[in-house]
């Protein structure tokens, strides 16, 4: 296989200088794609080249932003068949996740934030001293040092550099080494839409080769971090040296209620597609369910029964429900888990185990429903990334939130109730980022995402993310042309 330059930095395809590097095909174990990673150097050229097309972005008006923005998101609509075949395969994910999800929901972001270009506005101009014009101007950081992980490519790719190029900014984005693919093709069909070269980098390499030396880059004004909970905290350190602005999405441990008056049929498809979208590999998957016990059996029997009828196969079919994980150490880490929980006394009441008929080389696991845990154990408390949904009884309301919110986590959550006053409770008393109400997953362009606790802080998606990646600046200008101010007075008096 020939190897592919898997860096793009100032417009074009380049070979890394780091160590060799190879692309696999989590469902197969077979290599798609190999080359060299980046390192150090790579990550002083990029940034170089991200800092020479800074100023002339940024001096854009948001109109012109917004039409390039828009010829890219056209140049992707055209590309969605091919952008979906490789997430699919690099991602390990099922052809219809990707080509009613990933692709679609990355077109839809592009286009949305190619229209908030043109609405960066500040607070009106106003005198709020008597004697000034006060007026604020939003302007860009500069260079963003952009990390995104391997469970949803595209999309986190998106979600990185959208915002921030919208607002006027340059990006160097490091994907995950195992799923680089589409982060690529994304940044060429930024170019073919005209946006200038070095507005964009992508860098292909390992996190202490890479994403390292581009965290503590000194020309980087900013970084944005999704990943896991503890590199986030080694990332934030490390900007901390420099007091760089930081963005955080990191792990969450989502609680799915369900009151007992909830529509049980619902809330358990619910339950079964927010567990396993993905193969569970989503920070916002629902990975603890608490039922109130009245529908607690009836609960669990439904969703054993539901999951049962998800077909797992290969990820071409567009009849596979749920695809591979990452790879085969994940795999074994959530079995890993599993195990300790059957250990601990937990019971296994669907899955739990590796699938027959799958790839060898493939990373697959079977569709996991857990009941008998206890709420400080590992498999309630930390945060799986697998298709594993444990189920825990409750009694009342308040117990309901109060062990919704007993993990570090507090990025997504759901309540299921036909009551408006129980769900407007849960949705102002747990505490996450994100409540769905009768419904668990959902996502728009035009409402933020993000979380709070040990989920990070900070927003994805939808005009709040402009507030990541803007600096706000007072301008106050006097209106009077008096040479003496009466708050000279303080200092000397006129004489």
């Amino acid at each position: 296989m020939p190897e592919q330059h898997l860096q793009y930095i100032d417009g074009a395809r380049r070979a890394g200088s780091g160590a060799p590097l190879s692309i696999l095909a989590p469902a197969t174990g077979a290599i798609v794609a190999t080359g060299r990673g980046a390192h150090a150097d790579d990550v002083e050229t990029a940034v170089g080249a991200a800092r020479s097309a800074f100023p002339a972005w940024a001096a854009l008006t948001p109109g012109t932003r917004s039409d390039l923005m828009h010829e890219w998101a056209r140049i992707l609509r055209e590309r969605a068949p091919e952008l979906a075949a490789i997430e699919s395969v690099n991602a390990g994910k099922p052809i219809r996740l990707a080509t009613e999800f990933d692709v679609p929901g990355t077109i839809d972001n592009t286009a949305f934030f190619a229209g908030a270009a043109r609405h960066l506005e500040g607070k009106a101009a106003g005198e709020y001293s008597g004697e000034h014009t006060s007026s604020i101007r939003r302007e860009p950081l500069g260079v963003i040092g952009s990390i995104s992980p391997w469970n949803y490519p595209l999309q986190m790719a998106g979600w990185k550099i959208l915002p921030a190029i919208a607002a006027g900014n340059t990006v160097v984005l490091k994907p995950s080494e195992l799923t680089p693919l589409t982060s690529l093709l994304f940044a060429e069909a930024a170019t073919a839409a005209g946006i200038p070269a070095g507005v964009i980098n992508v860098l292909t390499g390992a996190g202490l080769d890479a994403g390292q030396p581009l965290v503590e880059h000194p020309a980087v004004a900013m970084v944005s971090f999704t990943g896991s909970t503890a590199v986030g905290r080694r990332v934030a350190a490390s900007a901390a040296g420099a007091a760089k602005r930081v963005h955080l999405e990191l792990g969450g441990k989502a609680p799915f209620v369900v009151f007992d008056d909830a529509d049980l049929e619902a809330a358990a498809r619910g339950a079964v597609a927010g567990a396993l979208i993905n193969a569970g590999q989503d920070c916002t998957a629902a990975t603890r369910a608490y039922v109130q016990r009245p529908l607690f059996e009836e609960f669990v029997g439904r969703v054993a029964h539901l999951m049962d009828q998800v077909r797992i196969g290969p990820v071409e079919d567009p009849d596979t429900d749920m695809g591979s994980l990452i790879s085969r150490a994940h795999r074994d880490k959530v079995h890993g888990m599993v195990e300790r929980a059957r250990t601990d006394g937990a019971k296994v009441v669907h899955g739990g185990r590796i699938p027959e008929h799958t790839p060898p080389a493939g990373a697959y696991y079977e569709p996991t429903l857990i009941t008998g845990a206890v709420q400080d154990s590992e498999i309630v408390q930390q945060e799986i990334f697998g298709p594993v949904l444990v189920v825990l009884p409750f009694d009342t309301d308040d117990e309901a939130i109060a062990l919704a919110n007993d993990t570090p986590y507090g990025l997504a959550a759901s309540a299921w109730s036909r009551d408006v006053f129980r769900t407007q409770r849960a949705s102002r008393e747990i505490q996450a980022g994100c409540v769905w109400i009768n419904d668990h997953i959902p996502i728009v362009s035009e409402m933020p995402h993000g979380g709070l606790k040990s989920s990070g802080f900070g927003k994805d998606m939808s005009a709040y993310a402009f507030e990541e990646y803007t600096n706000i600046k007072h301008v106050m200008s006097d209106i009077t042309g008096a040479a003496h101010k009466p708050w000279h007075d303080v200092i000397f008096r006129a004489r």
